[in-house]
Parts: C-alpha cells; sequence; structure tokens
C-alpha cells in the first residue's frame, strides 16, 4: 500500500468519540502506546481493511479496496509504533518495500521520539523468501525474521536479523523483542492468519478496522482474522468511529 508525498491530505469526520474534522496525521498524533506497553510485551495493535461483507482482500491484495483516506491513514499509524509486524505472505503479496517511505513522516517518527524507521518484524514459518523483494532489498530497512527454519535468506541488502524457535511461538518472540530490541509497540497488518494466530494467543490490544462501502462476494478472501481458534468471542469496545465518503474507520480496544 503506497502513498504519494503531494497527496492532499485528506478531512475525516470524526463520528466518536466527540464531532470534529482531523487529517489521518491528527487522529494518529493522540496515540501514544509507548506508554502504554506491558512490562513483558510490546502493546499490540492490528491495522486492517474489510469490505462490507467482511472480505479482507480481493486476489489476494488490498488494493482494489483501499482508498486515499485508508491509505494515507494506514501512513500516519506507522509513524507512532516501534515496529511493524506481517506475516510472509503479506510481505510477497503487497510487495513491501521501506517501512516509510516519506521523509516527512519519518521526521514526525523523530518528533515522537521514535527511530526514523520502524523495525520490520516478518514471521516466516518456512523461510521461503527471496533477497530481491523490495523490503529485503532496501539497504534503509531493519527486519527481524520470526522464522522455525535454520538457514538465511541470501542476497539481502537490509539489515536482516533473525529469531528462532520450532514451531514459532509468538508469545515468547514478542517478549523476546520487548527486552533485547527495545520494542515497546507493534502495529499489525496482517494478513488474516497472521492476525488469527494473535488474537488467538490472546496478544491484541487494539485493532482499526476500515470498513469500505464494497461488496466483494467470491472475488473476495477470507475475514480480517479467518478461522481463528477463538475459546469464544472476543470483546471489542469502540474507541474512535472516523468517516469519509462512505469508508468507515474504526478504533477498537480488544478484550476489556
Amino acid at each position: 500500500m503506497s502513498t504519494q508525498r503531494n497527496e492532499p491530505p485528506v478531512v475525516l469526520r470524526a463520528l466518536l468519540p466527540e464531532p470534529a474534522m482531523l487529517t489521518a496525521d491528527e487522529a494518529a498524533a493522540t496515540l501514544d502506546y509507548a506508554a502504554l506497553a506491558p512490562d513483558d510485551r510490546p502493546f499490540v495493535a492490528v491495522n486492517m481493511v474489510a469490505t462490507v461483507d467482511g472480505r479482507a482482500s480481493v486476489a489476494g491484495r488490498t488494493a482494489a479496496i483501499s482508498s486515499l483516506a485508508d491509505r494515507q491513514l494506514f501512513h500516519a499509524l506507522r509513524t507512532r509504533v516501534d515496529a511493524v509486524l506481517i506475516g510472509a505472505g503479506t510481505l510477497r503479496a503487497e510487495r513491501y518495500g521501506r517501512i516509510v517511505p516519506d521523509s516527512r513522516r519519518r521526521e514526525q517518527r523523530v518528533a515522537a521520539g521514535l527511530q526514523a524507521d520502524p523495525l520490520a518484524i516478518v514471521v516466516s514459518g518456512r523461510l521461503d523468501l527471496s533477497g530481491d523483494l523490495p523490503l529485503l532489498a532496501d539497504p534503509s530497512s531493519r527486519v527481524l525474521v520470526v522464522t522455525a527454519m535454520e538457514h538465511e535468506i541470501e542476497g539481502c541488502a537490509a539489515e536482516v536479523t533473525y529469531l528462532r524457535s520450532a514451531p514459532i511461538d509468538l508469545v515468547a518472540a514478542l517478549k523476546t523483542v520487548r527486552r533485547e530490541h527495545g520494542v515497546r509497540s507493534i502495529l499489525c497488518e496482517g494478513g488474516p492468519s497472521m492476525n488469527a494466530s494473535l488474537f488467538a494467543a490472546g496478544l491484541v490490544d487494539e485493532l482499526f478496522l476500515t470498513r469500505v462501502p464494497k461488496l466483494a462476494g467470491a472475488a473476495g478472501a477470507l475475514t480480517i482474522i479467518g478461522d481463528a481458534p477463538l475459546e469464544q468471542p472476543l470483546d471489542a469496545r469502540l474507541r474512535w468511529l472516523l468517516e469519509h465518503d462512505g469508508a468507515l474507520f474504526a478504533r477498537y480496544a480488544i478484550g476489556t
């Protein structure tokens, strides 16, 4: 999901908690996840987009259901966290590059007390990734790969380190990134299988969900958490609701 520096800021209409008009940057500026981080793991927020009928992608990608407002909030949220977490399938399908390509947004991160570039955390069970993927080919990127495999990805220009366990244990992995990498906050961008694992392990603190006014039907794939093996439904408390051009941008606290 990309953005251009010359895109005009979209003004969102806040419906909750108080009526207001604000940009994506202004909405994100209210977030202070470092202050909310537990002692033993990072604070975890999941950010996803879905159609009215609940589909999280079309033809394996989110481009068909995204919008300018969604992209701007997507990138604004990245300015508020220490790390961005993605599954290997999402990395390949969406062709992730440098997490914060816009120098203005890197300046926003520094002003918020964060490093200019967030750590990219990639979860890959089989480690079937190529070094020419844009993120791994970017020398400015720092990437931590969580994997069950012992080999390394060849031909990476990015700074790549590995966190290995077989099977992958996300609870232990997040404790390690908190303790050894100083990561206090994580924005997870999916995909649905990655989200399902986090929700099932009780690791999600907040959910950002953009609901676009489209129906995907059979052209769409999965829901935002697939068939997550939840023992019982999780409570989701609405913290804000924004609107633009029929799309709704919700922020939920999970399990509280």
